[in-house]
């Protein structure tokens, strides 16, 4: 892989911070204020459902799941469900919107020594506007990113748009991000470089097959890693 790039890109979610562990936690809970009504898998199965049938309504973020998390109660109980459990599921959403931003390990470590080596730096993440950016000013890690990109989907037209907007050639531009479906084969694609640091916990509409084989991508165990290539 090169080592010269115009621009690198980080994703955001499970890439500089925590954020699929928090989901878990809060569909266990959501689970649980259902148990009298569904079981634990029922209710995933139906959940999952709904989010799919959301996502170009809604896209992606905390207040799409939420909206998810009603309706899905709400097919589950016949329209039925209690007004309490409503509050609850809404409670639910407000207190992940709220958890404090975890850094993972060596963050910070690698986007010191990018900043010291000159790199342009940005963030590309998907989600909510308003959600991202609080995670992001919570974070405190502004002062690394030259600019900011929340993208409502990651497909090759997308990144597109990005590079337009750079104004740089995809050969010049390396996502770095923990999706292999949202943050490097749609790079791959245009024709850019990608870094693969997978996080422990993945999306099911995230998971996929790595069967690219490119020259143009790599897949690291721990974000530091990025310091031996760059």
């Amino acid at each position: 892989m090169k080592q010269n790039f115009k621009v690198i890109a980080f994703d955001a979610d499970d890439t500089l911070w925590v954020n699929e562990t928090f989901f878990r936690e809060t569909e266990e809970k959501f689970c649980a204020l259902l148990s009298d009504f569904s079981t634990s898998d029922e209710t995933m199965e139906v959940l999952f459902a709904t989010e799919m049938n959301n996502l170009e309504e809604y896209g992606y973020g905390t207040k799409g799941f939420v909206l998810s998390m009603i309706e899905t109660a709400l097919k589950i109980t016949g329209n039925k469900v209690p007004p309490k459990i409503l509050v609850q599921i809404i409670e639910l959403g407000k207190t992940q919107i709220n958890q404090p931003v975890e850094l993972l390990d060596g963050v910070l470590e690698t986007l010191d020594y990018l900043k010291e080596k000159g790199c342009k730096l940005i963030v590309a993440t998907k989600g909510d506007l308003l959600d991202q950016e609080r995670k992001l000013k919570k974070s405190k890690l502004e002062k690394y990113f030259h600019h900011v990109e929340v993208m409502s989907n990651k497909r090759p037209a997308d990144y597109q748009k990005l590079l337009s907007h750079l104004e740089i050639e995809a050969e010049d531009f390396l996502m770095i991000g923990n999706s292999f479906k949202s943050d490097i084969e749609p790079v791959l694609q245009l024709g850019g470089f990608g870094i693969h640091i997978p996080f422990h916990i993945t999306w099911l509409h995230e998971q996929t097959e790595e069967t690219t084989e490119h020259p143009n991508w790599v897949k690291l165990p721990h974000i530091t890693g990025i310091k031996n290539m760059l």
